[in-house]
């Protein structure tokens, strides 16, 4: 197998437009979260020294992608409840008005599956830190989504407290993050937002989607809650919060 090769998309502005070939990766509801489908497009696009991107030879088969904004202040004072969705609106809206970022926050690492297993999520993670850290930022947050997270009916905050024999978390990317060097802040409960009716629901989980209530759905992380009356279903994804030092 080809030796992995890791840059920024700014040093490989050509392998921008193959990034959708990493897409399939993430399960078909988490890609209509709103805020992500209007905005997550533009940050490769504005911020590619901060991007990085993973190849083997001539495939592609890695990408992480962070975003810079202005933290804290008198109206942000702490990480935001709104996790993912929201640092990704503080970061645009920065941009747009000229200001200049204190911090960045890591917003995805994806890894196909082929090549999961060879020690790319710690490297794709150091390579983000380091870009980071080449621009003058002093931390790297994250919203991580602790994907091994498999019981829907298990509060986040206690998930995230789980710990192995040797005192790191349960989760695989939670664990990737602390022996990085990172520390778990807090939980950022509303971090995604998804919602639409139940037809779009049944569409993109092949679920009925035909009872009040909470429902499981397969790579969720919480119960998605389903409304017949109201012909809706909405889930709300909690994340973990990870703060990295850079200095």
């Amino acid at each position: 197998m080809a030796a992995i090769e890791i840059t920024t998309l700014a040093r490989r502005p050509e392998l921008h437009e193959r990034l959708p070939e990493l897409y399939g990766i993430w399960p078909e509801f988490m890609i209509n979260d709103r805020i992500g489908y209007i905005l997550f497009g533009r940050v490769a696009e504005l911020f590619p020294e901060q991007c990085v991107v993973g190849t083997a030879g001539d495939e592609l088969v890695a990408a992480g992608r962070s975003i810079p904004f202005v933290f804290p202040e008198p109206d942000r004072p702490e990480l935001p409840d709104g996790g993912w969705d929201q640092v990704l609106m503080w970061g645009i809206s920065d941009q747009r008005r000229g200001r200049r970022p204190t911090v960045s926050s890591a917003l995805e690492i994806l890894i196909k599956p082929a090549h999961t297993g060879r020690g790319l999520s710690h490297l794709m993670l150091a390579a983000l830190r380091d870009a980071v850290r080449a621009l003058g930022h002093p931390t790297l947050y994250a919203p991580v989504r602790p994907n091994g997270k498999t019981d829907a009916g298990l509060p986040m905050d206690r998930y995230a407290a789980l710990v192995r024999d040797d005192g790191l978390p349960v989760d695989p990317w939670l664990r990737v993050h602390v022996r990085a060097g990172g520390t778990i802040e807090r939980i950022a409960p509303a971090s995604m937002v998804v919602a639409d009716s139940l037809d779009r629901w049944r569409q993109w989980t092949g679920l009925p989607f035909d009872t009040d209530g909470p429902v499981t759905v397969p790579q969720a992380l919480v119960p998605v809650h389903c409304s017949l009356a109201h012909n809706h279903a909405v889930y709300v994804e909690p994340n973990v919060w990870v703060r990295h030092d850079l200095r």
